[in-house]
């Protein structure tokens, strides 16, 4: 790995400008941004920080430490994997690892669960809800910020990924709210559930070299292999509806580029239930919205 050098005598808006610089050469897509959170994140300054203190000279070690992180960045490690933290749903969630970097797209997941609840009465109501393959409990925690007398079970067949969910629900102060589980999907479950959320693997195994190295290196291959078609967990979903969702109950799932109809065909199929697709904010089918027929 190589480590860049910093001058001497640069200063730490001196230090954004190259990591820019470098990031921008690079070909990486978020250049100013990428440099502002890890030279802010190296220094333990904000935004605000970093704008008032922008002419002071770095010391040595303050150097070395930025000059590590602009290493790992430009080795295409993603800026989240490096701070160990993202946001979702405006809420920091800690990431290692063992879970997948949650995405600004999959809050349609939330926004069209959080609809669905609103047509049926609110959000004050005790609910119960499972989140299937919880991961960093990106979807479970958004859920409970908004759902105040709610409870969520989140599952994973990771044991590690399960820790760092617990973690982050006693850090956003709603442990007391969250249960979770070690199991595939829902096998160790019992419905019916108010609402079922999932962001499953959907790539398919032939794709994964294709993938961009900051996923393709660095997020797990259990939240990213979705089969030989990319639609293994979907069948599995398909296969427990009837009993995770019943009269009023909603089903909420996160698809891939290009599977929408086909991954809604496998619920229809299987059951008689209602399936509407979802864009998220670019216009592209993101989610899948699913109830029992009688309630459409």
């Amino acid at each position: 790995m190589i480590v860049p050098r910093l001058e001497s005598s640069i200063s730490i808006g001196g230090a954004r400008r190259a990591l820019a610089r470098m990031f921008a050469a690079a070909g990486l897509d978020t250049p100013a941004l990428d440099a502002r959170v890890l030279v802010g994140h190296a220094l333990g300054l904000d935004h605000a920080g970093l704008v008032a203190t922008a002419e002071r000279a770095l010391d040595s070690a303050e150097r070395d430490r930025i000059a590590q992180m602009a290493s790992r960045r430009l080795a295409r490690e993603p800026v989240s994997r490096i701070v160990g933290m993202k946001e979702f749903w405006g809420l920091p969630l800690r990431v290692n690892p063992a879970v997948l970097v949650p995405r600004p797209e999959t809050e349609t997941v939330v926004t069209t669960a959080l609809a669905a609840l609103d047509r049926d009465g609110g959000r004050a109501r005790p609910l119960r809800i499972a989140d299937l393959g919880t991961g960093s409990g990106a979807l479970l925690l958004a859920l409970l910020s908004e759902l105040p007398n709610a409870f969520a079970i989140g599952t994973d067949l990771s044991v590690a990924a399960l820790a760092l969910a617990r973690e982050n629900a006693r850090q956003l102060g709603v442990a007391a709210r969250a249960l979770f589980v070690a199991c595939d999907f829902a096998a160790a479950l019992a419905g019916p559930f108010d609402l079922v959320v999932a962001n499953p693997p959907y790539v398919s195994s032939a794709e994964l070299v294709q993938l961009a190295p900051e996923v393709r290196d660095h997020d797990p291959l259990l939240a990213l292999d979705g089969g030989p078609d990319g639609l293994r967990a979907y069948r599995t979903l398909a296969a427990d509806a009837s009993r995770l969702i019943g009269a009023g109950s909603h089903l909420v799932i996160e698809v891939g580029a290009g599977q929408a109809d086909t991954a809604a065909s496998l619920f229809t199929h299987a059951e008689l239930l209602d399936v509407t697709a979802i864009p998220d904010l670019t216009g592209r089918s993101r989610a899948l919205h699913i109830r029992p027929a009688r309630d459409a």
